[in-house]
């Protein structure tokens, strides 16, 4: 079993709560809205949703958002907000590598927060090729992540620490494996007395791969960017924006 199928519970996914930055992800949304196109009425697949903060805004601006994530306690978080306010949000509590999808049923879908790093290359292609499937021809991919060779290697930390919010502190140990291609990290969530501890592995992508292999799922990348302000992506950048079409 992969760590990601038992990580986004307690502590975890608490600290993932409130580390976000609500201007920022409002700054997120309007550039998703730009670059797939998205308008009232448009169906969009949010790929790892996680509590819906890109979903839920997009919802009550009309579009009809299919929502997939593996963390019960998200999912549960989600449907209940969006039953709630009567959002056009369905939401799947599944590991998006075993679910099947319907073929070009959306008009455009996401994976946005730094969770694009969670496959080994091996399930990558596999991953890339469900959401082009899903996307209608024409349509829009929008990927998001922090964790590109290009900006993760060339400041490479291997321990760091830093706090949540409240009294939560997050530490972890990192070390990257050249071969297997991925970092390892011990992280620990520690809360008054409650400690929490996880060992976790991103798989550290060059931007070449990535274009290769959404090339390959037949999806044409359009862009590259290394902020929200479109900004062709650079050598140290600390983040990707990618955009790709469905030919």
């Amino acid at each position: 079993m992969a760590w990601y199928h038992t990580y986004f519970k307690g502590l975890p996914q608490i600290a993932w709560k409130l580390h976000q930055d609500e201007e920022y992800t409002e700054y997120e949304i309007d550039f998703l809205r730009d670059v797939l196109e998205l308008s009232a009425g448009s169906k969009v697949l949010d790929v790892l949703a996680g509590y819906g903060r890109h979903a839920l805004p997009l919802a009550i601006e009309g579009c009809d958002l299919t929502c997939i994530d593996i963390s019960g306690e998200y999912c549960e978080e989600l449907q209940a907000i969006a039953h709630k306010d009567h959002l056009p949000v369905r939401v799947i509590c599944a590991d998006v590598l075993n679910y099947k999808f319907s073929e070009q049923d959306f008009d455009a879908a996401y994976c946005f927060g730094n969770s694009f790093s969670f496959f080994p290359r091996r399930d990558m292609q596999q991953f890339i090729g469900k959401m082009a499937n899903a996307v209608k021809q024409g349509g829009h991919v929008a990927i998001h992540t922090e964790n590109l060779a290009e900006s993760i290697l060339t400041n490479f930390q291997a321990r760091n620490w830093m706090p949540v919010k409240e009294d939560m502190i997050y530490l972890a140990e990192n070390e990257y494996l050249p071969q297997e291609g991925y970092i390892e990290a011990e992280q620990t969530f520690i809360s008054g007395s409650e400690k929490v501890t996880h060992t976790v592995r991103q798989h550290i992508y060059s931007l070449s791969e990535i274009c290769f292999m959404f090339e390959n799922a037949g999806l044409e990348v359009v862009g590259t960017f290394g902020n929200l302000e479109a900004d062709p992506f650079t050598l140290g950048d600390e983040q990707l924006y990618l955009v790709a079409r469905k030919l």
